[in-house]
C-alpha cells in the first residue's frame, strides 16, 4: 500500500445484485463530482461478496447506467469475488492475535435465546441498525467444544471479540466527517464500536464481510475519501477499529444526505423503487437525474 499520497483518490462501490436507483446515482454521482473538483482519481469497485444474489447480467446492466450518467472512473473495477484470498489473510492476522471466535447461533437461535433470556424491564440491546447484539454464549466456549461443533459440520460465524479488540487497541478512536452523522456529527468524530457488538467478519463458506472487506479495499486501493451514504456513518466506527487493528491508515469520511420515498423511506432495491432503468426508459436523460437529486448539471 503506498503511504503517501498526493493525488485524492475517491470511489464508488456498489453491489451488482439489483438495478440502481436515484440513491446510487446521487453517491455515484457525487463522487464523480468531488474527485474532479479536488484534482482527484474515481475508483469503481464491484461489491459483489454474495455470489449469489450479484450476476454478470446486474453488473452489466449496472456499469451500463454508470456509463449513460457520465461517470468515468480510472482503470478496470475491482470485483471483490477475485480477491477472497487477501481477506482471508485478514482473518488469519486477526486470529492470531486471538480476537475472532466461532459463533454458532442461527438467526431463529439467537431470537429464541434473546425471548428466554430478556428482563422485562432492560430491552435487549440493538445495535445501530436494529439488529439485537449477538449473546455472550459463544465467546467463552473453550477449544474442544468448538472443534466438536466444527467437526459436527454446524455452521458457524467469525465474529470479532469486540472488548478483546478495543484492548489490544488501547486508544480511543475518532475520524474526520467532512458532511454529516444523524445528529449533525462533524469534524473530528469519537467512534463508539461496542455499540455493534461482536461483529460478523466472515463465515465458514465465506472468507470475509461488508466490514472487513470494504476496510481492506479501501485500503488496498488508496482511497483517501470515502464518500457514501449518512445510513452507514455508524458502521464507520467499526471500521476505524480494523483499521487500527490491521495496521492500514484512515481515510477522510463525507457521510451525505439520502435519497428518500416519497413517504420518507430510504430507496431500496429489495423495495423495487424506481431504477435509473426504468427512469431512462421514460424518457429522462442524464441531467434530468442530476436535477431529481439535487446536483447541479454538468458545464
Amino acid at each position: 500500500m503506498v503511504e503517501n499520497i498526493s493525488q485524492p483518490i475517491f470511489r464508488f462501490a456498489p453491489s451488482p445484485n439489483g438495478q440502481l436507483h436515484l440513491g446510487h446515482a446521487y453517491s455515484a454521482l457525487l463522487n464523480f463530482d468531488l474527485a474532479r473538483r479536488a484534482g482527484g482519481q474515481l475508483l469503481l469497485r464491484i461489491e459483489d461478496i454474495d455470489t449469489t444474489r450479484c450476476t454478470p447480467l446486474l453488473e452489466e446492466q449496472m456499469l451500463d447506467d454508470l456509463h449513460w450518467l457520465g461517470i468515468e472512473w480510472e482503470g478496470a473495477p475491482r470485483r471483490q469475488s477475485e480477491h477472497f484470498a487477501e481477506y482471508q489473510k485478514a482473518l488469519d492476522q486477526l486470529a492470531e492475535q486471538n480476537l475472532l471466535y466461532p459463533a454458532f447461533m442461527s438467526r431463529g437461535e439467537i431470537k429464541r435465546y434473546i425471548a428466554d433470556n430478556s428482563d422485562a424491564n432492560k430491552p435487549w440491546p440493538k445495535d445501530p441498525d436494529g439488529a439485537p447484539l449477538y449473546p455472550d454464549i459463544d465467546r467463552g466456549r473453550d477449544k474442544q467444544h468448538r472443534l466438536q461443533l466444527i467437526a459436527s459440520g454446524k455452521p458457524y460465524a467469525l465474529r470479532l471479540d469486540m472488548k478483546a479488540a478495543l484492548k489490544t487497541v488501547g486508544n480511543a478512536l475518532e475520524f474526520e466527517e467532512l458532511g454529516g452523522g444523524p445528529h449533525g456529527e462533524t469534524g473530528k468524530v469519537a467512534c463508539d464500536p461496542l455499540l455493534w457488538g461482536d461483529v460478523i467478519l466472515g463465515r465458514n463458506e465465506l472468507p470475509t464481510s461488508y466490514h472487513l472487506s470494504v476496510v481492506l479495499d479501501d485500503a488496498l486501493q488508496n482511497i483517501t475519501h470515502i464518500v457514501r451514504g449518512r445510513d452507514l456513518f455508524f458502521a464507520t466506527f467499526v471500521h476505524r477499529l480494523l483499521q487500527e487493528l490491521l495496521g492500514l491508515r484512515a481515510p477522510i469520511y463525507h457521510h451525505h444526505d439520502l435519497i428518500l420515498s416519497d413517504d420518507g423511506r430510504k430507496l431500496s432495491k429489495s423495495a423495487d423503487d424506481t431504477s435509473l432503468r426504468t427512469l431512462r426508459r421514460s424518457g429522462r436523460t442524464p441531467d434530468d437525474i442530476r436535477h431529481m437529486v439535487g446536483l447541479a448539471c454538468d458545464e
